[in-house]
């Protein structure tokens, strides 16, 4: 049998052939096959990779990689360049890291996620992010303050227009909070909450971030109490107690047309 190659059977009785590697200390699983010849293939693309740091590089690995997958391939050459194992396809930088979600498309964090990207696997899913986090899947944009259905250029921003870069200096939050936006008018900042019924209804204007939000939350409030049964998403503010939070919602006004636009639904 060729190195790094064990005959083994499945439940039924079929052979088949597991492929692994010793390197550094570290006993690696490479795959398995039906077929002697690509096992013994896995065994030695893994040999080149571990052996030959001049030709193959984290730059160019792929088109030294035949039936070893991507992943694997990454752990061995962060194993072998910065002497960590990892089973996730994560390559080590100085002050950053590479998660490689296939050869073209490489996400990039910083180290202080590093544990946690080790333990948690990425998936992609209609063009979002998740991992899997105590049996459910969280999209890890939630990890930087993006909120869920928020739009990239209205909500949030990446600084250097590359949205693989996930280093939380790279990512700008514009609209903290549901239901509100931005607008600059007479050297002014304002916060206007709005929320959606058939179409977007604006709440109010307000020159505090804090009391949008807290606009927002009492606006579907009164819009649920009036019949209106949607899960409009709650803004929560952390950074005020139970009383401060309270006394500003007591306090802010909605727009009047919003009274009236409620009134005219739940009046049908």
């Amino acid at each position: 049998m060729a190195t790094g190659v064990y005959k083994t059977r499945k439940k039924d009785g079929s052979i088949y052939y597991r492929t692994s590697i010793n390197y550094k200390g570290k006993h690696i699983s490479l795959g398995s096959s039906s077929d002697p010849k690509i096992a013994h293939a896995l065994y030695t693309e893994a040999k080149s990779i571990i052996t030959d740091s001049d030709s193959i590089t984290i730059a160019n690995f792929p088109s030294a990689i035949c039936y070893l997958n991507l992943e694997k391939a990454v752990s061995l050459l962060n194993l072998r360049d910065n002497n960590m194992y990892i089973k996730n396809p994560i390559y080590l930088q100085k002050g950053f890291f590479l998660y490689y979600l296939s050869e073209n498309e490489i996400l990039k964090f910083d180290n202080d996620d590093l544990f946690y990207y080790s333990s948690h696997k990425i998936i992609k899913r209609q063009g979002h992010l998740f991992v899997n986090d105590y049996g459910m899947q969280y999209n890890i944009a939630q990890r930087y303050g993006i909120r869920n259905f928020a739009v990239e250029g209205r909500d949030y921003e990446f600084a250097n227009g590359d949205n693989h870069d996930f280093t939380y200096s790279n990512i700008i939050i514009l609209n903290k909070y549901y239901g509100i936006t931005t607008e600059e008018k007479n050297n002014k900042t304002w916060y206007i909450a709005k929320l959606h019924l058939n179409g977007k209804v604006i709440i109010g204007k307000y020159t505090n971030e804090l009391k949008a939000a807290i606009a927002y939350n009492k606006a579907a409030d009164y819009a649920k109490k009036h019949g209106i049964h949607k899960d409009f998403p709650e803004n929560f503010i952390e950074e005020l107690s139970p009383r401060e939070y309270a006394n500003i919602y007591t306090r802010v006004g909605l727009a009047d047309s919003f009274y009236e636009h409620i009134d005219r639904i739940s009046s049908k």
